[in-house]
């Protein structure tokens, strides 16, 4: 299914809300405009396998140009337009993108990044308002020409964030279907795992450049729900969307529970949120403690899943068996799941090492690196990928997330992951925002910062950096435990509010740390 399902038999029924302007999107209006734009980008000679680049605030046009794309066999590239001119061109350009969409909201930002591409002859087309010297996205449709008859299904090629260099595209193979036709693995995991139906209405409050509000919002139009769009997440506009639209399910980030939960209890409860039958929550480990508050609040409709913009694979937990296996993030719903040491050899239950998923052969490639693609494989199993992230499976099968690799602590030959030391501070009464850390110990090797934004009207000091360290050494092992605390105006989060620890790793290690 594809919004041209929809549009046949639901015309006026609205495919995309915007949240804050209530400006609406039908699904016969969906349809038309990106089937006009599948026509228009074909007689600017884009064939399957192309790709087109997105540079955008959340706007209804970034789901239209998303359903050319993908009823047209084409890449879409949307990036994140916190980046600066030179990291968008870097994308822009390593992605081979034959056109530009650009909102008015970004204008600025996409006339540098055109003045950063230099000569090239990417064609610009602006939306939402004019851009000096970029075609009108509204002229764009009027001159398109009839519909396309073949409609191979294209796919998103997303960008890594890029905390260890530049970022790749995440290239996965094109489907060999049509845009109607079943086989989307992310439309059918969410059909048939979560249930999501016609009678949906799903609550998007993250950026669209990011995998999961795309995807999922690409799904749930497949299936015929309407998917209610925040302009920029805020807690209690959060809330406000939910009871306004009667929103069933919604996906956050655990930070966006974090923030919801830090709203004054009044404020909380001023907002009927009974309509939601599920809560869906990905991207980074979510703090128990947290995830509990959820629970009791919004009853046991809390779904979590784990995947990466990879998707080589996926596991899936419900509230209730997370109940039983507290701490975990499930079973897998997509590729065997195996844990295997730095050589390969794969561990028994319980015992840490790199998580892979196993498909029946590699599911994407790494952009014009295939180093990067080399890597990401098991050393004696190339259908077997991992993206770095280290864990344990149990005995079973729940997987449990320790971290990433990359930011394992070493400290006396022991290792510490700092997850389950932010996981203990995220609800500390003091704190608003917590990374721990690992920085040079001339004995131990390294040893554990945290490195703290406080709330507002709490004042740094001293006996406050000794009551969170004893704070951790109430509640796990004591070598755990930060060594020193520094207190900061703010820690950088990305938009979806994933932790930029490598920034914060940065200064420290050019510092020359500890403080």
């Amino acid at each position: 299914m594809y919004p041209g399902t929809h549009a046949q038999n639901t015309p006026d029924k609205p495919a995309i809300i915007m949240a804050g302007s209530g400006r609406t999107v039908t699904y016969r209006e969906l349809d038309d405009h990106s089937a006009d734009l599948a026509a228009a980008l074909h007689g600017m000679g884009l064939r399957k396998g192309d790709v087109i680049a997105l540079l955008s605030e959340n706007a209804p046009e970034c789901l239209e140009i998303y359903w050319a794309a993908v009823r047209s066999g084409l890449y879409v590239t949307a990036v994140n337009w916190h980046l600066a001119p030179g990291e968008v061109a870097y994308i822009v350009d390593d992605s081979d993108a034959r056109v530009l969409f650009a909102s008015a909201g970004v204008g600025d930002l996409a006339t540098k990044v055109v003045d950063e591409l230099g000569d090239t002859d990417i064609r610009t087309v602006a939306f939402g308002g004019d851009i000096a010297g970029f075609d009108s996205y509204e002229d764009v449709l009027a001159q398109a020409g009839p519909r396309l008859i073949d409609q191979p299904r294209g796919s998103d090629m997303l960008y890594s964030s890029g905390t260890t260099g530049r970022p790749k595209g995440v290239k996965p193979s094109l489907l060999p279907i049509q845009v109607d036709e079943p086989g989307d693995p992310i439309t059918g995991l969410i059909q048939h795992v979560f249930k999501v139906t016609p009678d949906d209405v799903y609550l998007s409050p993250a950026p669209m450049y990011h995998a999961a509000p795309l995807k999922w919002g690409g799904a749930v139009q497949a299936l015929g729900g309407t998917v209610v769009i925040l302009e920029k997440f805020d807690a209690e506009r959060a809330l406000e969307a939910i009871e306004r639209h009667k929103v069933t399910i919604t996906q956050m980030v655990p930070t966006m529970f974090v923030r919801i939960l830090q709203l004054p209890e009044d404020r909380r409860a001023a907002h009927d949120t009974s309509s939601l039958r599920l809560a869906v929550h990905a991207a980074a480990p979510c703090p128990p403690e947290v995830k509990q508050a959820m629970i009791d609040w919004w009853g046991p409709i809390l779904v979590e899943y784990y995947s990466a913009t990879e998707n080589h694979g996926t596991t899936i937990i419900t509230t209730p068996e997370w109940l039983t296996k507290r701490g975990s993030v499930g079973k897998s719903a997509l590729g065997p799941v195996h844990v295997c040491d730095d050589d390969g050899n794969e561990l028994p239950a319980g015992e840490v090492g790199l998580i892979y998923f196993e498909r029946e052969q590699r599911p994407f490639e790494y952009h014009k690196d295939p180093e990067k693609t080399k890597a990401a494989e098991h050393p004696a199993h190339p259908n077997w990928t991992t993206v770095g992230d280290l864990g344990y499976v149990d005995e079973d099968g729940y997987v449990f997330l320790t971290d990433r690799k990359a930011f394992m602590i070493i400290s006396g030959g022991v290792n510490i992951y700092p997850q389950e030391v932010e996981n203990v501070l995220t609800l500390h009464p003091a704190i608003f925002d917590v990374a721990v850390i690992g920085v040079p110990d001339p004995e131990m090797g390294q040893q554990v910062k945290a490195v703290v934004q406080l709330r507002d009207g709490v004042e740094p000091s001293e006996s406050l950096a000794e009551e969170i360290i004893a704070y951790v050494r109430d509640r796990i092992a004591h070598f755990k435990a930060p060594k020193t605390v520094d207190f900061v105006d703010e820690l950088p989060r990305t938009a979806t509010g994933k932790l930029v620890k490598r920034e914060i790793e940065k200064k420290y290690l050019a510092a020359g740390a500890p403080a």
